[in-house]
């Protein structure tokens, strides 16, 4: 079987080309009958367009081998956050399989200890545009303050909104009793429903509120927000680790080892991502740092599952090609393999901002018999 590289090596430059999706300029394949005849005159415009051909070309080459080398990532786990403490897709060469691995717990847990925050999104335009005497005044931005609050503090026009998410809380605190929660969650989110209903029902009698009112409903929950938290996060732990005990077993020690973790989340939540923290120790440590990918966006995309291969035929193509490309420079290999722009040292000298440290080539090797920590 003839490969790639031998296939396009026998064929003729023009042809390879229009093979690979894009065409020489007309004054390129003039030139090219020519031979040694002369070259065609040509416009400026002309020769940069040549140029920028060359790179057309590289573009094209790049997508195409991305778009072959999707087909071959195995195995692969994508995690796409959600509020249900994320959906895990096990990528192998046998195929795809999802799941929801974290229990309800986690959820419900969730959508209670948000309720001080569905409140100020009900209310923060209508704050006034100046920081009040409070605790915390110096690490509120005055400018991020007046953009938030950019509606008239004196209108109450906030009272409906804030009204009718009252009504759902109500509801919520009649079921809270049938939900089948623990008793130390039920009856902290019993406590949060509570002073969240008292904090609306004050400002919609006295038709006013302040920082100062509702910092000080906030600050009253917050230790039933912590239990909730933590009831929340031992829900996660144990729905994560034990999908991924039940998926470890499936790809077997050897597919293992190899694991690549792509985690999809949006930019606010990329540092310390919560699954991420729950499946670093559950990879194998010796390739933890290159094979955990922490994948941040502003939406979730249409396919995470698609956009998560993606991104990492990307990654691992430009790991490859790093060493490849640049086998006398490992500084500008680094930079290709990791999120540095290749040109980012260079401007930083021509800044005169230049690091002083040199960081040294990731590693991709394992040593031998190294295995996934989680216990079978």
């Amino acid at each position: 079987m003839a490969t790639r590289r031998g296939f396009i090596t026998g064929a003729s430059g023009i042809g390879t080309a229009a093979l690979l999706g894009y065409a020489a300029a007309p004054q390129a394949a003039a030139a090219t009958a020519d031979g040694a005849a002369g070259a065609a005159k040509v416009s400026p415009q002309q020769a940069k367009d040549s140029l920028l051909a060359v790179n057309a070309g590289m573009r094209t080459n790049y997508a195409v081998l991305k778009a072959e080398l999707i087909k071959h990532l195995s195995p692969v786990i994508v995690v796409q956050n959600d509020a249900k403490g994320g959906r895990f897709t096990l990528v192998t060469e046998n195929g795809q399989e999802s799941a929801n691995p974290v229990s309800e717990t986690f959820e419900l847990a969730k959508s209670i200890a948000h309720v001080p925050l569905g409140i100020f999104s009900v209310i923060a335009s209508y704050l006034a545009d100046h920081i009040p005497n409070l605790p915390n005044a110096d690490r509120i931005d005055p400018h991020d303050l007046l953009m938030v609050a950019f509606d008239d503090h004196t209108s109450t026009a906030w009272i409906p909104p804030l009204q009718a998410y009252a009504a759902t809380l109500t509801t919520a605190r009649q079921n809270l009793p049938d939900a089948g929660l623990p008793a130390a969650l039920t009856t902290s989110c019993g406590n949060i429903l509570d002073a969240a209903l008292r904090f609306i029902e004050t400002s919609v009698t006295t038709q006013s509120f302040d920082m100062k009112s509702f910092e000080d409903f906030s600050g009253s929950v917050y230790p039933d927000i912590r239990t909730n938290m933590e009831h929340a996060a031992q829900a996660q732990i144990k729905g994560v680790q034990d999908q991924m005990t039940a998926w470890r077993r499936k790809v077997g020690e050897t597919g293992w080892a190899d694991l690549y973790c792509v985690v999809i989340s949006q930019w606010t939540t990329s540092v310390l991502n919560q699954n991420t923290i729950i499946i670093k120790d559950c990879m194998n440590p010796a390739k933890v740092a290159t094979h955990l990918i922490d994948l941040p966006g502003l939406e979730n995309p249409v396919d995470p599952v698609f956009t998560a291969l993606d991104n990492l035929a990307r990654i691992v193509q430009d790991n490859v090609a790093a060493e490849m490309v640049f086998p006398k420079d490992t500084k500008v290999a680094d930079a290709l393999k990791g999120k540095e722009d290749l040109l980012s040292d260079e401007i930083l000298i021509q800044l005169g901002t230049a690091r002083g440290v040199t960081k040294s080539a990731p590693t991709y090797n394992m040593a031998a018999g190294a295995v996934c920590p989680i216990k079978k």
